[in-house]
């Protein structure tokens, strides 16, 4: 990619996208600590600062930052019970996420909706637990750009698990029948929490399925940055130009279990080890490195500038109170 040492890729548009993957791969690292809290010597899901479950993307920057860096505030971006590299690189604020993660007052839904349920209106994003649930919704946002008249783009990243469900097809045949500017990020960390996707999956990766509907699809290998940088970029712009939907599949890694506390025994144990060795945060690292237009210590510059939003969002959380027992009762509704 960099062999003449001049990248495919604005040097600012990549510098963007390193910041971001080295901010959500700091800010999920941060995250380990603070889950674990409590929850030892005997693992109890409900205990410590942040209980429930937690399902961390340590691996998977490249499909978020790749993505986002060609979306605007004006797009719509749905995920799933994995969000938070989503939510970082979409532009959430960091500090209300993580008091909502923490389950305080002043989080995005003042506690109550957790890791799950992120929702920040300002940036048009959104997620949630159900599987494949976040794709009609994508599908009713592009309906609603292509009928305002605007070029708002509506993604939707899923799990390679989620290709497998109805509102997956359903939403992709409306999207393709109604020409409308939806983008299907499948994220293949091939693991459906403990299934494989070769046992779950008829086919070798989900964009062949484009061709079911007469859409586009691409395909990006290795959880490679720059690579997915192209196909999102392709992707944004077929659907601004009013040429329809996209399905982008990317072969990316996740170098955790499904959720903290997941034992991982579907797993051979020389997997990670093997996955952390192409950390695709590193190989975006020394691909600017090698383009001979960054130096060492900008990118330490923003390695640090990136670290320290993250610390502010986790102080800001741990310091914000807790919402009232009567609270409980606010923002709830009945028919």
């Amino acid at each position: 990619m960099f062999e003449e040492k001049q990248p495919a890729v604005s040097v600012d548009k990549l510098m963007w996208m390193y910041e971001q993957m080295v901010k959500i791969r700091y800010y999920e690292d941060q995250m380990v600590e603070a889950y674990t809290e409590g929850k030892s010597p005997v693992f109890n899901i409900g205990e410590g600062p942040v209980p429930g479950e937690m399902h961390l993307a340590t691996g998977q920057e490249p499909a978020a930052a790749g993505m986002m860096v060609h979306l605007t505030k004006e797009d719509t971006v749905t995920a799933p019970h994995r969000p938070h590299h989503h939510a970082i690189a979409k532009g959430v604020d960091l500090k209300k996420m993580t008091a909502e993660i923490f389950g305080k007052q002043s989080g995005l839904g003042k506690g109550k909706g957790g890791h799950m349920h992120l929702f920040d209106p300002e940036v048009k994003f959104s997620c949630g637990g159900i599987v494949a649930a976040g794709i009609p919704h994508a599908v009713g946002a592009a309906m609603a750009s292509k009928m305002k008249g605007k070029d708002w783009v509506a993604v939707a990243f899923i799990g390679e698990g989620a290709a497998n469900a109805g509102a997956f097809h359903e939403s992709l045949n409306l999207a393709a029948l109604w020409n409308l500017p939806l983008i299907i990020v499948v994220e293949d960390n091939s693991y459906g929490i403990s299934v494989p996707k070769t046992a779950s999956t008829s086919v070798e990766s989900n964009d062949l399925r484009a061709s079911a509907y007469g859409i586009a699809g691409a395909y990006v290998k290795d959880n490679d940055p720059i690579a997915m940088y192209k196909a999102s970029e392709e992707a944004v712009n077929r659907a601004r130009n009013g040429q329809g939907p996209t399905i982008i599949e990317i072969q990316t890694y996740r170098f955790l279990g499904h959720f903290q506390g997941d034992p991982e025994l579907y797993r051979d144990k020389e997997e990670v080890p093997g996955l952390r060795a192409r950390d695709p945060i590193m190989k975006l690292r020394q691909q600017l490195l090698d383009a001979e237009q960054v130096n060492e210590p900008e990118l330490e510059e923003i390695e640090t500038r990136a670290k320290q939003e993250v610390d502010e969002a986790y102080r800001f959380a741990r310091d914000s109170d807790y919402p009232k027992p009567e609270a409980a009762l606010d923002d709830v509704f009945t028919s």
